[in-house]
């Protein structure tokens, strides 16, 4: 079987660690959100290829879901001597040296996709995982204040801000531009399912689809999407800002409804919100109900083997 999973960061990566066990012959590929990416100090990082290639590789730092275990941070206690910026961004001496291994090939022509290819070559995740686009792509938040709209890069108004300004607009910028990586297309055209693991909607998600090409194809296979919101409220971090920006309600059914029957075929959702397979918003969209709360290996190994079995039934 071929899976390809369109992925953002923490919860995408649970998921993937869930859908090895659940499917361990299958080939997965994860297309991962770039959206992200930022420069800091020089060095370009990339935070949601990071995360997946972590946690699939053994290194991440399971109380947080980001960054690396045991992690020390001299190197940022250094920079702060000197007072260089950003102090809000958190890295760790371990995860320098990805950055720093990157940013190195980078600066060589590598392309963004090669780049990730020989990092994996160390974790070895157990999938294929591909940027969206080798093209630079960054989320912006435009947020409205007394001198008129300001832009901010998504990790200042995440990280910094932790949100609490409401934004105005997000847009991914460069995403017009912006070309899947190769195998992108690919991997989506040969796949006999197409997963969204519970991500971000608008920024992680959205912002892959973004990329001219990936949603057409994508619309062309059998998508099944686990929810990201349980019971009005995000499973991990600020989704609602997002959806509050895009005039979207903070709901299972509500972001079933936002992709569409035109992307997704089956949605999951949690018990408790059930009723979403009644909303008529949803026609079109089989929903199922199952525990979506990922406490464990075992719980996110049966939300991961629901998801492929309602795309086979649906394929």
């Amino acid at each position: 079987m071929r899976i390809t999973v369109l992925a953002g960061g923490v919860g995408a990566a649970r998921f993937l660690r869930g859908l090895r066990r659940a499917a361990p012959e299958a080939e997965v590929t994860v297309i991962g959100n770039t959206g992200d990416d930022i420069t800091l100090f020089g060095l370009r990082v990339s935070p949601d290829l990071d995360t997946v290639m972590y946690t699939l590789g053994g290194g991440i730092n399971e109380d947080q879901g980001w960054g690396r275990e045991t992690e020390t941070h001299r190197i940022r206690a250094e920079l702060a001597a000197y007072g260089a910026s950003p102090d809000w961004f958190t890295l760790g001496d371990k995860d320098f040296a990805t950055h720093i291994r990157r940013s190195q090939l980078l600066a060589d022509g590598e392309p963004l996709s090669a780049v990730t290819e020989a990092l994996c070559r160390r974790w070895q995740p157990g999938v294929r995982l591909l940027p969206m686009s080798d093209d630079p792509v960054e989320t912006h938040v435009v947020l409205d204040g007394p001198g008129g709209p300001r832009v901010v890069h998504f990790q200042e108004w995440w990280v910094r801000m932790h949100a609490e300004t409401p934004a105005a607009q997000i847009i991914a910028s460069g995403a017009e531009r912006a070309r899947p990586a190769p195998g992108v297309l690919d991997a989506i055209g040969a796949a006999d399912v197409v997963l969204f693991p519970p991500s971000n909607p608008v920024v992680s998600i959205g912002t892959i689809l973004a990329v001219p090409g990936i949603r057409a194809a994508v619309a062309a296979k059998t998508v099944v999407g686990v929810s990201p919101i349980i019971g009005g409220s995000p499973v991990r971090g600020m989704a609602d800002a997002c959806l509050a920006a895009i005039g979207v309600d903070t709901s299972a059914a509500a972001v079933a409804a936002h992709y569409g029957p035109d992307l997704i075929d089956g949605w999951l959702v949690d018990d408790q919100d059930k009723s979403a397979g009644d909303d008529p918003a949803l026609a079109g969209i089989e929903v199922r109900a199952l525990p979506l709360l990922m406490r464990d290996l075992p719980a996110t190994t049966a939300i991961a083997r629901a998801a492929l079995d309602l795309a086979l039934e649906l394929t």
